[in-house]
Parts: C-alpha cells; structure tokens; sequence
C-alpha cells in the first residue's frame, strides 16, 4: 500500500522567497532520498501563510528509511539549518493519506 504525506506548513508571509528557495532545494533531496515529490505549494490567494508539500511512499517502512536518510544527508541539513536560521516556518503537520485508486492519475515528474 503506497502513502502519500501530506504536510501542512504555516509560514511567515513575508518569507515567500526563502520558502520557495527552500521548496526548491527539496526537489533534488526527496528523490535522492527515497521520496517521490509530487509538489511543493505556495500561498497565491486567501490565506497567505499556509503552504503545502506532498511526498508519496511505497509504504510507511519506505517512509520511515526515507527520513533516516534525510538525518544524514548533509544537502538536508543544510536546508534544514536555513529554514531555521531564517524563522521560515513556524508551524509543521504531516498527515498520511492513502488514496483511492480509481481516483488516481499517475504524477509525471
């Protein structure tokens, strides 16, 4: 059963840049560590300071040696170390979700 986690991140409005800097960075970090990266997304209208990410799974386990790997990878440090130094997030939630099939496109990346 693959999983996707769905992760909800309050930021500081007026750090728009540096979180999408910081998005950016995944893009190559997440697959190199196991992740597939379906997307990071920017607040564009309404609340404008909710983004969100999605990474799907193989399954939990798949999960679980993804964030293993995050711990030692230094290019993931290091954006961790930046989104702290530069206060970019002030919240996180994850969520994990399984979808439904027959709803599904397959994510071309």
């Amino acid at each position: 059963m693959s999983i996707t986690v769905f992760i909800r991140y309050q930021i500081d409005p007026f750090q728009l840049d540096a979180f999408s800097r910081y998005a950016e960075n995944w893009s190559t970090i997440i697959p190199r560590c196991g992740g597939d990266l379906i997307g990071y997304f920017l607040p564009h209208e309404g609340t404008n300071d909710i983004a969100f990410a999605l990474i799907s799974f193989e399954s939990l386990a798949a999960y679980e040696s993804y964030r293993a790997r995050l711990r030692t990878d230094p290019d993931a440090r290091a954006n961790f170390d930046f989104a702290v130094a530069n206060r970019i997030i002030l919240r996180e939630e994850r969520t994990f979700l399984r979808g439904v099939p027959s709803t599904l496109t397959r994510h071309k990346g």
